[in-house]
């Protein structure tokens, strides 16, 4: 375990806030629009091993498991893991950082980082250690939020004045930062990248891109959904580690 601390973005004091809210379902942006595509997407493949990086309180790891593919599950944050072994006795859930996976080459058939990039310090690093873990001709899934929404996501929205319509400005899209976030007791930073910066660490692992959407909501409140497809604010990839 790295000497790091891992409050060092939020998630450990507000790991309960953040256990409490989500429950076995999840939130909007899980249950309704990425539960069903990131779940369809590790099936097609019929993994052996699958890691999932960032597994918080394991909910995801769960959902594998009930489908009956093995999963491993990594995360910073003590209370994060001891709540997913708690969950499921007989999973395999270990405390650890993305950017050191301690895991041997060459592991996995899967790995798996579930809206954990935002989260992550140094995720060119991480996704070395992803690509790393993986087996030759294995995928790494990747759910995130968009770039652009982000970038507008600190400034809010704003009315324009001509019209009365409600929008989101982009907020200096190019350049990366991390800012702090607050809702429901959950006190949190998350990174800003461009995609471009996204796309230049998974393409210079020597990765191929299989797969990219931004998926609809599938259900869920009907204000929600307007809501959500004003600015979309979610994006599945999948790369492919050569053979």
């Amino acid at each position: 375990m790295s000497n790091r601390d891992p409050d060092e973005n939020g998630w450990q004091t507000s790991a309960r806030a953040w256990i409490s809210r989500t429950g076995d379902k999840g939130d909007f942006s899980r249950e309704h629009i990425l539960d069903g595509i990131m779940l369809d997407k590790a099936i097609s493949h019929k993994p052996l091993s699958v890691l999932d990086v960032g597994c918080g309180e394991g909910r995801f790891c769960r959902m594998l498991k009930e489908v009956g593919i093995s999963t491993f599950g990594v995360d910073p944050i003590a209370e994060m893991v001891e709540e997913a072994r708690s969950r499921d006795t007989h999973g395999t859930y270990l405390q650890g950082f993305a950017e050191d996976l301690e895991f041997d080459d060459d592991t996995f058939d899967l790995v798996v980082t579930y809206l954990s990039l935002i989260d992550i310090d140094d995720a060119g690093r991480a996704i070395a250690e992803m690509v790393r873990v993986l087996k030759p001709g294995g995928r790494i899934l990747v759910a995130n939020l968009t770039s652009f929404s982000t970038s507008s996501i600190p400034l809010g929205r704003k009315i324009c004045k001509e019209t009365g319509e409600e929008f989101r400005p982009l907020g200096l899209y190019l350049q990366e930062r991390k800012d702090w976030f607050e809702w429901d007791e959950l006190r949190i930073q998350n990174w800003h990248r461009p995609l471009s910066q996204y796309m230049k660490w998974f393409l210079g692992q020597g990765l191929t891109l299989t797969y990219f959407d931004e998926p609809q909501p599938t259900g869920g409140p009907k204000i929600r959904v307007e809501r959500y497809q004003e600015m979309p604010y979610l994006m599945v990839m999948e790369w492919q580690k050569t053979l």
